[in-house]
């Protein structure tokens, strides 16, 4: 289980400037296997011929060979459509030739007919009942393949019409079935990933701040010994993975949602793109758009020491996935190198005193992002 009990440190002026010379942003990436060949969407077929799973990973494999990525590259798939006791051969070959791993499996609980009405939290205990069992499934997968943790998406748990809504017992229902699951195969983490809406027209955990209320319901909820050691000692079994695209389609701040979840040490893990505020969920590629975003939202892992991979979850319907891949490696690689190059004397400094540095914090930030001919008009 890696540590990140130090996401929750609260540093001194001086401590937190020698922490943010000292401590880098090195991103590692991981994708999902479903990114390789993009499906089509509510109005249009998809654009690629759907391939195998053996074809994504040979893709991967191509990818790998041409250094594209390296060994520390992360897949994550779904249980049990990408992947199954009959692929686990296939996963496991990648891994011995390139080193490339499953950093996280995640139940397949929100596509199939069966769940029209929701998964763990759906009112009919048959159905409920199949959606435990699964994710009982999924967090044995995780422990065999040895993954940094599985991550539960509710995207079909939630309501269109708020009249008529019991609201305790669909919170209830979800957060008992998860620690029921949790419980049965100890030790293995999970990470929920809230959304505004879509494909409900009211996801069940909408934002932030219900994702984290969420893992400190769940987490109160575990009763197996390993589960409460694990606990005492101070670490999360319940965490979030915030995708970048989720947090804005609810309007909140990128920055602010990290630092909320760091602040108890849960964050396990991040989904990059780039999203308009509000809107439908885009998945574009990161940097095209709310490049603020993304350059405070990477301040603040390098504040409180973000070590986590970097998953690229996008939806490249126009361009080869190969070349999306790319533009996305290279869009965080290159965010990531200004962040640990800022002049943080200057930064904490205006921190810390904004009266006395107005205006600094932004000079800071645009002598970063500045061709490296630019010549600054020094503040007063």
């Amino acid at each position: 289980m890696f540590d990140i009990r130090d996401q929750k440190i609260t540093r001194s002026k001086e401590d937190m400037l020698r922490h943010l010379k000292t401590f880098r942003l090195e991103p590692r990436f991981s994708a999902g296997v479903w990114f390789f060949f993009p499906g089509g969407g509510r109005f249009h077929e998809a654009y690629v011929k759907k391939g195998s799973i053996q074809d994504i990973l040979e893709k991967v494999k191509a990818l790998y060979d041409k250094g594209v990525v390296d060994s520390s590259f992360g897949l994550e798939a779904h249980y049990p459509i990408e992947i199954n006791n009959d692929l686990l051969d296939d996963y496991k070959s990648l891994k011995k030739e390139t080193g490339i791993r499953v950093v996280a499996i995640a139940p397949f609980i929100f596509y199939d007919r069966i769940y029209e009405f929701g998964s763990l939290s759906n009112p009919d205990p048959e159905v409920r009942g199949k959606a435990i069992a699964r994710t009982v499934e999924a967090l044995k997968l995780n422990a065999e393949f040895g993954t940094d943790f599985s991550i539960i998406w509710p995207g079909i748990d939630g309501y269109e019409n708020p009249i008529g809504v019991d609201f305790f017992r669909m919170w209830d229902d979800f957060e008992k079935g998860v620690a029921e699951a949790m419980d049965e195969v100890p030790g293995v983490r999970v990470a929920i990933e809230p959304k505004p809406y879509e494909p409900r027209g009211n996801n069940i955990y909408r934002n932030t701040a219900n994702g984290i209320l969420m893992a400190r319901n769940v987490e109160a909820l575990l009763k197996a010994d390993k589960n409460r050691k694990i606990l005492r000692e101070g670490h999360a079994l319940l965490g979030l993975n915030p995708e970048v695209g989720h947090v804005l389609m609810g309007h909140e701040e990128l920055a602010y949602a990290f630092a909320s979840i760091m602040r108890e040490g849960r964050l396990f893990h991040t989904h990059w793109n780039s999203q308009p505020l509000g809107n439908y969920d885009q998945d574009l590629n990161v940097g095209v758009l709310g490049i603020d975003q993304t350059y405070a939202a990477l301040l603040v892992l390098k504040m409180y020491g973000y070590r986590g991979l970097f998953g690229i979850d996008i939806n490249p319907e126009r361009m080869p996935v190969e070349t999306a891949l790319i533009l996305n490696i290279n869009a965080l690689r290159s965010a990531c190198m200004r962040v640990n190059g800022l002049d943080f004397d200057r930064l904490i400094e205006a921190m810390y005193n904004p009266q006395g540095n107005r205006g600094v914090i932004e000079d800071v930030m645009t002598r970063a992002l500045a061709p490296r001919d630019f010549t600054p008009v020094k503040l007063d």
